[in-house]
């Protein structure tokens, strides 16, 4: 098996169930399908093109917690944005942020220092060599996410709205908490700081909510 099949196949293996595919089917509920996709493969196009050029350097010019408190952070607020239902036109205008820069963000984020992009450091190491590595494990990247925006979309048409949007918001705000945690040292996590940030994380989204309710016809 040449170094292209061999990536591809690692990656897909290792993104089945992985959290940017589950993320993947998140967007894909609330953005176009080929939207997500795009962004899908022009967030892996450049996290692995990082990973295979640069590999784990790339943890001396930017601590790799950092960048996990920061896509864990970027979670929760997808999460409560969801929750909050604002449109896609009113923050295009607002923001000039498109959905796609969304997908691609978040999912570049995602992927910073998880088992995919470590996988990519080094699967590059062992070939050495970055184009068929580099290839190789974004089409893998992009046919795992590929099912998960399949599954996405199957979702948003058979299910209601509000549970798609409690679905979606669900598996950021998870990932969001999850992501804290593990970037986060282990001794902060005190009872007092733990109880503290459940509560904070109730009230936004309940805050989150009554927007949302408040802006129903």
């Amino acid at each position: 098996m040449n170094i292209f099949l061999a990536s591809l196949a690692f990656v897909v293996l290792s993104e089945m169930g992985d959290k940017t595919q589950l993320l993947a089917m998140a967007f894909a509920s609330r953005y176009p399908w080929k939207t997500v996709l795009w962004g899908v493969f022009a967030a892996t196009l450049a996290n692995h093109f990082l990973a295979v050029l640069v590999g784990d350097y790339l943890t001396v010019l930017v601590p790799i917690d950092f960048i996990k408190l920061a896509a864990a952070a970027s979670f929760i607020l997808f999460g409560l944005w969801t929750l909050r239902g604002d449109t896609l036109s009113d923050e295009d205008r607002r923001f000039n942020f498109s959905p796609f820069w969304t997908v691609t963000i978040g999912m570049f984020l995602a992927e910073m220092g998880d088992k995919t992009q470590l996988a990519t450091i080094v699967l590059a190491a062992r070939y050495e060599s970055i184009v068929p590595v580099w290839l190789g494990t974004t089409s893998g990247m992009v046919i795992a996410d590929a099912i998960g925006i399949i599954v996405g979309v199957v979702l948003g048409k058979s299910i209601p709205d509000r549970f798609v949007k409690w679905f979606a918001a669900a598996i950021f705000i998870l990932f969001g908490v999850f992501g804290l945690y593990d970037a986060l040292p282990e001794n902060f996590w005190t009872w007092r700081v733990t109880m503290i940030g459940a509560a904070l994380l109730v009230l936004a989204i309940y805050a989150a909510v009554r927007v949302e309710r408040k802006g129903e016809p």
